[in-house]
């Protein structure tokens, strides 16, 4: 495998005013194992567009992880405040305006699916935009690296302070750093647990020792993984623990838009002296800026790889060196390896953002977003769910009548107290009874506000000359001030015609 620094050669001038880095790819173009043990790099600060980019998604992402929880919504008296809330205790997800009750599963259903949707159409577009940009060990790793940087400054200053005998200063610089990551591992953790508590109430607790030994426990863990997997194991997840780099790869075809070397314009590549012609050689002048800056440590000219997450900075640190050049940007580029073919055939480059997969992936993602999108709309706030009674499963009265039993779980999601008026549909004559209410002629069931109440029911029927041994019915559930309704099939067992 190459090694990361070969410090036994000289640098060397590639061209006015270039000198070649040391770096040399950590990963070889075609792996020849699952699993190779880690080697540390050392990617050096890149400037440029994309960089740029990387830090507005670093900031506004890292912004939306650790501000939501403390984002307040006013749900009324006695429900929560926070505007997203996993509230396991009461079974509740709330997010703003939505609450997904846990007969609502579908809703965390659909959002999942959506998403695999979105990131499909994303990856046949445009690469591995998600690893580069979004994905959260792409964002700490990078901010990790950023801390790294401060204490110990860029690429060269950290490979000379690692090598460097421990003196106090060495100390201090590689204390202070893990001293932060372990602060932003544990501020990590402790906004995890946010999402799961009232956030100024469990922040509070915390602090003084009274929160739930779980929010601990899972600080714990959380602060544990961020700092492992941020500080330390870096690109290791990306290439061996994470299986999205294996999956993507049937996502993407030659028309997908990647960062791309453009060897039909680099090759062939060498030093260039100044003053001498262009003509009959490529662009590429083999400074490996875009090996030095590389934070998965490979060499973008051996063409897409495995271990490539899409974000870019290779292309900023090719431009830069491209304009010290004095050669047109974009010798690496966002670009298809369809379009390198057509232009080494002498033909135009086109892009085909519209392919038959892009299609679909899109029509079935507008197709599941308009359907989420249908059904919190159309969202009922009274719902019922009816159990019948197996032991036994009828019981005959001594006036001939029989009698079923039944258990039915009432569900109102509103913010008001219900009284809802029990009713049977398709029975010739049914007598209701609820059990436990005051007035045994009274089928109205009084439900609390955001509140799930389970009721014994029986319904006997007395004209069985016309029912089979099972005969379907409905149970109709009514609000009189409202008028909303809520239906739920069942069965009445009554042995047969008598």
């Amino acid at each position: 495998m190459p090694t990361l620094i070969d410090n036994t050669e000289p640098r060397k001038k590639v061209a006015e005013g270039v000198e070649q880095s040391r770096a040399q790819a950590t990963s070889p173009s075609t792996p020849q194992s699952l699993y190779a043990k880690h080697v540390k790099l050392y990617p050096k600060l890149a400037h440029g567009t994309f960089r740029n980019i990387k830090w507005l998604a670093l900031f506004v992402l890292l912004g939306i992880y650790y501000i939501t929880p403390w984002i307040r919504w006013d749900r009324g008296p006695g429900q929560p405040s926070q505007a997203v809330l996993v509230d396991f205790e009461n079974a509740r997800f709330y997010f703003f305006f939505i609450e997904i009750w846990p007969q609502e599963v579908y809703y965390i259903t659909g959002l999942l699916i959506l998403a695999a949707l979105g990131l499909f159409l994303a990856t046949s577009l445009f690469g591995r935009v998600w690893c580069g940009y979004a994905c959260p060990q792409t964002i700490w790793t990078d901010l990790f690296i950023q801390v790294e940087k401060f204490f110990e400054g860029d690429r060269n200053a950290r490979m000379r302070l690692d090598k460097a005998p421990w003196t106090t200063k060495k100390i201090f610089k590689k204390t202070s750093k893990h001293i932060v990551w372990l602060f932003i591992a544990m501020a990590t953790g402790g906004a995890w647990i946010l999402y799961f508590h009232d956030a100024p109430t469990v922040a509070r607790d915390f602090l003084s020792g009274h929160a739930p030994m779980t929010s601990y426990i899972f600080v714990a863990i959380m602060t544990f993984t961020t700092y492992w997997l941020a500080g330390h194991m870096r690109e290791q997840v990306c290439t061996y623990m994470c299986p999205w780099p294996r999956i993507q790869a049937a996502m993407i075809d030659e028309e997908a838009l990647n960062v791309t070397y453009r060897y039909d314009r680099g090759e062939p590549r060498g030093a260039h002296k100044k003053g001498t012609t262009w003509d009959g050689r490529g662009d590429c002048i083999d400074c490996r800026q875009c090996v030095a800056v590389c934070p998965v440590g490979i060499d973008i000219r051996d063409g897409l790889q495995l271990e490539c997450i899409g974000c870019s900075l290779c292309i900023d640190a090719c431009d830069e060196i491209m304009v010290k050049i004095d050669r047109p940007k974009g010798l690496i580029a966002f670009d298809t390896d369809a379009n390198v073919q057509r232009r080494m055939k002498g033909e135009k480059s086109r892009y085909n953002l519209i392919r038959p997969r892009t299609v679909i992936y899109a029509v079935l993602f507008a197709a599941v977003g308009v359907l989420m999108l249908y059904s919190l709309m159309n969202r009922v706030m009274l719902d019922m769910n009816v159990l019948r009674d197996r032991l036994p499963n009828y019981v005959t009265l001594s006036d001939g009548a029989v009698r079923n039993g039944y258990t039915i779980k009432v569900l109102n999601k509103s913010a008001e107290e219900r009284n809802l008026v029990l009713t049977v549909e398709d029975l010739p004559s049914p007598n209701i009874t609820v059990m436990g209410a005051l007035d045994k002629q009274s089928t109205t069931l009084r439900v609390p506000a955001d509140e799930t109440r389970d009721f014994k029911i029986y319904v006997s029927e007395s004209q069985l000359s016309n029912l089979d041994q099972k005969t379907d019915f409905n149970f109709k559930l009514e609000d009189m001030d409202t008028s909303e309704t809520a239906n739920a099939r069942a069965i009445f067992i009554s042995g047969g015609p008598k």
